[in-house]
């Protein structure tokens, strides 16, 4: 077996503990361990909160019950994809925000921004709760100059998601070459730079491109040249398949109900919730491995309101918060006791998207340098752009 890093040890840790808390009574029964619940007292009382946020990681009640309990207003400016949330931070210097939402792979290029402030651990009543080995995951890219600078709030995945009333494939067979089968040309969707990633893993499962699970397109400028100048004219080939490419939940959702999409390369959250619904819609790791991914919470450094921020974070760090924003999302909790209390729909989905090793098999996203982003941004602009 691959010797892990220490990334892949913590968020796989953090993975397996879903079914090790929905198996063993004894984790349900430690519930009591996740530390004192929320309550009005414990918070302030007034105020307001200013939250720039993804579009589908705070569903209702989340939000609505902490402005009931405290008084507090959120006031949520909504972003569709890291790029969007760092142009925002970029143009403003920060002003006019208290909290932000990174993915734990873009630390470097969050640094670089100089936006954020540290968390005080101090007035974390609940930091204690968050699942020990995404918090260290958290640690892992994002403490520096002696400060952390990102807590977890969800973590999900990329993988393949299908309507199962149009997709005749087997999904025991499912791989991130699926897209590119004859029989679905023109019923595909993905971001473009995630479909190269995924192009990428296909190539080196099967022998085509190694590149130690695409890794190695991170190790620096030219190396990822020379592996991407590899991957793009199979992407540009395979253009016709394209349906559409999707930039949020909301017209990845579209795409599967409105717009004959077929197959896609997502995120786990839109397509589980319309699993959820009962929609003919079903997600699945391919054999390659989903991309897993962790979003977080950032202190802004030009903060307004710092006292509502920690009440803010006291809330989401409880049981009862974290499965709400898990429950509705169809993303994973990030606290100790939030699986208990989800739909038995939501647990067996979640089983169902990961049979098998599938959870040890997970694709972590490695620490996004700036020059990574730029490189990619331009191997996908082509992509879209042929």
């Amino acid at each position: 077996m691959k010797k892990l890093t220490s990334a892949q040890e913590t968020i796989r840790a953090a993975a397996l503990s879903r079914r090790s808390i929905l198996k063993s009574a004894v984790a349900l029964g430690a519930v009591g361990l996740a530390g004192p619940l929320y309550t009005r007292n414990a918070l302030s009382s007034s105020g307001e909160l200013n939250l720039l946020m993804w579009s589908d990681e705070f569903p209702d009640p989340v939000i609505p019950n902490f402005e009931k309990a405290t008084g507090i207003k959120v006031n949520q400016t909504p972003f569709s994809q890291n790029e969007e949330q760092i142009n925002k931070l970029q143009a403003t210097g920060g002003e006019g925000f208290d909290l932000c939402q990174p993915t734990r792979d873009r630390a470097p290029q969050f640094k670089e921004l100089g936006v954020l402030a540290p968390f005080d651990m101090a007035k974390l009543k609940n930091v204690g709760n968050v699942i020990p080995g995404l918090l260290a995951s958290s640690k892992e890219l994002w403490e520096w100059d002696g400060g952390l600078y990102h807590l977890p709030h969800l973590w999900g995945s990329e993988a393949i998601s299908w309507r199962t009333d149009l997709w005749k494939g087997n999904p025991a067979e499912l791989s991130y070459g699926s897209l590119w089968d004859e029989g679905v040309k023109g019923h595909v969707q993905g971001r473009p730079h995630s479909l190269l990633l995924g192009i990428g893993l296909w190539m080196d499962a099967n022998g085509k491109l190694p590149s130690n699970r695409m890794l190695d397109a991170f190790k620096d400028p030219d190396s990822m040249k020379k592996i991407y100048d590899q991957i793009l004219p199979v992407a540009l080939e395979h253009k016709p398949w394209i349906k559409q490419f999707w930039d949020s939940a909301d017209n990845t959702k579209s795409g599967l109900m409105e717009n004959d999409v077929w197959i896609g390369q997502t995120w786990d959250g839109p397509a589980l919730s319309l699993k959820k619904e009962g929609k003919p819609v079903s997600y699945q790791a391919p054999k390659e491995g989903a991309i897993a991914w962790l979003d977080g919470i950032s202190l802004i450094k030009a903060s307004k309101n710092v006292d509502q921020v920690y009440a803010f974070l006291d809330y989401l760090q409880t049981p009862e918060a974290s499965a709400a924003a898990a429950e509705g999302s169809g993303y994973n909790p990030t606290v100790v006791g939030a699986d208990a209390l989800l739909s038995e729909t939501a647990k067996k989905n979640f089983q169902e998207a990961f049979p098998g090793d599938a959870l040890a098999n997970l694709w972590h996203r490695p620490a996004e340098p700036s020059w990574f982003a730029e490189l990619r941004t331009q191997y996908a602009d082509k992509f879209k752009a042929a």
